[in-house]
């Protein structure tokens, strides 16, 4: 079986190809239909994870993210509030704050409203999907290969490097320079993609876990199962 693990980067999206063995290949994708179509046409993809939310609130916070912030202390910030449906599509950034005041009472941080285009890019295309598509986070899922909280950030050498030796405990060798090959993309969105991967295939496999667990699943107006899978 062949898997996808899919993070954002300049150019679209990062796209990292895993397979029962371990790595396949990476390529980079404009939008994530392509992502998809790519993986199955050219590796027959199963399954695909994402870095992105999936499962808009119409107001306050999803217990996603609420749960996995705890999960990964002391990395915990780096799973970012999402911002309700009302601030998403609101045409400017000052519109899209007064939407998500009025709606959740708090402000929208221009790092989440910078990325919104990602989040409706997969919003739009989650109910067309031809293979299962899900939510992962890259800190919660080097969370649970390491067993323990992470101390070193991704951006840095020493975080890079431990996060490069969990993929390749896990049997996912990533190529060293592969960022290279992939316009628009960064050292850190291929590992992110990687971990990504590895949580599809634990996805086929049956052996992931979600937060929160499917018998507290938590859905909103979209009626789309909102979790992230690890």
């Amino acid at each position: 079986m062949t898997y996808l693990g899919i993070d954002a980067c300049k150019k679209g999206w990062v796209v990292v190809v895993v397979d029962d063995a371990g790595w396949v290949d990476a390529f980079v994708a404009p939008d994530i239909a392509v992502a998809e179509r790519g993986g199955i046409t050219d590796f027959g993809a199963t399954t695909m994870v994402v870095d992105i939310p999936i499962g808009i609130p119409d107001s306050g916070a999803r217990r996603a993210d609420q749960l996995s912030r705890k999960f990964i202390k002391p990395r915990g910030s780096s799973v970012f509030p999402v911002p309700v449906r009302a601030a998403l599509i609101a045409p400017t950034y000052e519109a899209a704050r007064a939407a998500s005041i009025a709606a959740s009472g708090k402000s929208l941080s221009a790092q989440a409203y910078a990325i919104r285009e990602r989040i409706l890019d997969v919003d739009r295309h989650v109910a067309s999907a031809r293979i299962p598509l899900l939510e992962g986070h890259p800190e919660v899922s080097f969370r649970a290969m390491a067993g323990a909280g992470l101390d070193h950030p991704k951006k840095s050498e020493a975080g890079a490097a431990l996060r490069q030796q969990l993929l390749a405990g896990r049997g996912i060798d990533v190529p060293f320079g592969i960022e290279r090959d992939l316009p628009g993309a960064s050292r850190d969105d291929v590992l992110d993609a990687a971990a990504m991967a590895w949580t599809a295939r634990r996805v086929g496999d049956g052996e992931a876990i979600r937060l929160p667990p499917r018998f507290a699943a938590e859905r909103f107006s979209d009626g789309i199962d909102s979790a992230i899978w690890f």
